[in-house]
């Protein structure tokens, strides 16, 4: 089964259809005042490659004392296109036998360091601290064990993790930039407490009660209250301390900008008068140059430039397949004679960056017999301009295969830049990958190819440069709309890997 990992729907109806699911464990992305819960993104990558760590923060505290509330107004207050929310509460080991019965008699302390899996847990934060994608997993509350999905995650620019032992483990406090305790009232805590047990957690008052009695007060002051001393701050009255909230967020944006790295860089670097050696050119006949220049007239109708877009494509793949590992092959012809040929034997498939990243599929087809080809779904935000991963949808065992990944223009190289780190995430060897682009400006393959030395780029052409818009000079115009036949008013008019999707 294709490895699928996409979701996006309102926060609210999240909410309301799977109340035992945390939305914690989802990445929050704000959009004009509008929330959506995705799967995430790949953290910004500068022009040589290197990580832009996402911003760490510990949140801790005392059962009920608005941790989950103090994080939510963290992020609103940011107000930053993608922040992780990952909930201790998602890493309880799974109950069976006489700890299950115990669990279900109220006599089971999930309050103890030996509730929780740290192991997975310190694993998990690491992966995200250095980019990588993680497999969280969904613990059902009222079965005392994890369900058989996980909640795929693949990084942000500010990751919060918060839990009543977050700050147990040394480990896990090494790897938070910024620690805070949530302070508040015994008695508030166990109000709350009470009215989130019952409602969402499937417990009466009864068994409430006894568990915050025998094990939730003990855990508190052996386990929970000796840690406040490693906080950086300590906020009192939990969500209620808004000055306090606000001078976190000042301090957060500070950091945010001292590690930041725009868009405006890659777009400013100063390409590389060498075209580096795993950028490889379809060379240039008359019949390309002639293709090339029916491609980019204005006045091409749109069937002619599908007819010739698919062509060029067919020729690029072609020249591509080339590069892939023969082995000698001697077989027999009709007229009884040996011949020695080459064989290729290692499997490929390909992976389309949509929407125009599509318009590459029917050539790949033609190419290559019953080839498996994913997507990944990367969309510009209205308002910065970076790009976000929305869907990814990729063929089983992808890391055993060599990868064509396809897309018709590369302007910056942003998207291309995102697509191939999903691909590294997925385990596809850096070396297994083939960047496939019709069209591309010298800054983004100087910045694609510096970045990922081992990734074979493959082109039919290098244009002069970017305009301020991000539009490729002198290109071939929008080649999502010319080839989808979709119309796009001028002051929209950006690169291909800008391009803002419907």
């Amino acid at each position: 089964m294709a490895d699928k990992e996409t979701i996006k729907v309102s926060a609210n109806n999240l909410r309301i259809s799977s109340p035992a699911l945390s939305p914690s464990q989802f990445v929050q992305k704000r959009n004009a005042g509008t929330s959506y819960w995705t799967y995430g993104r790949p953290p910004w990558y500068d022009t040589h490659g290197s990580l832009k760590k996402p911003f760490v923060i510990g949140v801790s505290g005392g059962t009920s004392s608005g941790k989950t509330t103090v994080c939510h107004k963290i992020v609103e207050a940011l107000d930053i296109p993608w922040a992780v929310l990952l909930s201790q509460d998602s890493f309880y080991k799974s109950l069976v036998g006489d700890d299950l019965i115990k669990a279900e008699n109220a006599a089971y302390n999930f309050d103890h360091p030996d509730a929780f899996d740290y192991e997975l847990m310190v694993e998990t934060l690491s992966r995200l601290k250095e980019g990588k994608r993680v497999k969280v997993p969904i613990y059902d509350f009222v079965t005392h064990m994890r369900r058989p999905s996980q909640t795929t995650v693949y990084g942000a620019d500010v990751v919060l993790f918060e839990g009543i032992l977050a700050f147990y483990d040394k480990r896990l406090l090494d790897l938070m930039d910024l620690k805070l305790f949530v302070d508040a009232d015994s008695d508030t805590r166990l109000a709350r407490r009470l009215r989130r047990d019952i409602a969402y957690r499937g417990r009466d008052l009864r068994s409430v009660l006894k568990q915050y009695l025998e094990f939730v007060k003990p855990a508190y002051d052996e386990y929970i209250a000796p840690t406040k001393n490693k906080a950086d701050i300590i906020i009192p009255n939990g969500e209620d301390s808004t000055v306090a909230i606000d001078l976190i967020v000042q301090h957060i944006k500070m950091k945010l900008q001292q590690r930041g790295v725009e868009r405006d860089q890659l777009f400013n670097a100063t390409p590389s008068e060498q075209i580096p050696d795993n950028v490889h050119i379809l060379p240039e006949t008359s019949q390309i140059k002639a293709i090339h220049t029916q491609l980019r007239d204005r006045n091409t109708f749109r069937d002619d430039f599908v007819f010739l877009a698919t062509r060029l494509t067919r020729l690029l793949i072609e020249h591509a397949l080339s590069f892939l590992p023969f082995s000698e092959k001697a077989v027999y012809t009709p007229t009884d004679c040996l011949y020695k040929g080459m064989e290729r034997r290692t499997p490929i498939c390909g992976v389309s960056i949509m929407r125009a990243g599509e318009s590459m599929e029917i050539a790949l087809r033609e190419v290559c017999k019953d080839i498996r080809i994913g997507k990944i779904l990367i969309q510009s935000s209205p308002i910065t301009l970076d790009p976000e991963m929305i869907y990814c949808k990729l063929p089983p065992n992808i890391a055993t295969r060599y990868v064509l990944l396809m897309d018709p223009l590369i302007g910056t190289g942003a998207t291309a830049m995102m697509a191939i780190r999903v691909l590294l995430d997925h385990n596809v060897p850096e070396e297994n990958i083939f960047f496939l682009t019709l069209i591309a400006a010298p800054t983004g393959i100087n910045t694609l190819a510096y970045a990922f030395p081992s990734v074979k780029i493959i082109t039919t052409s290098i244009d002069d440069c970017l305009n301020e818009k991000y539009f490729i000079l002198p290109g071939a115009g929008n080649f999502g709309d010319r080839y989808f036949g979709t119309e796009r008013n001028d002051e929209d008019d950006i690169s291909e890997d800008v391009l803002i999707l419907p």
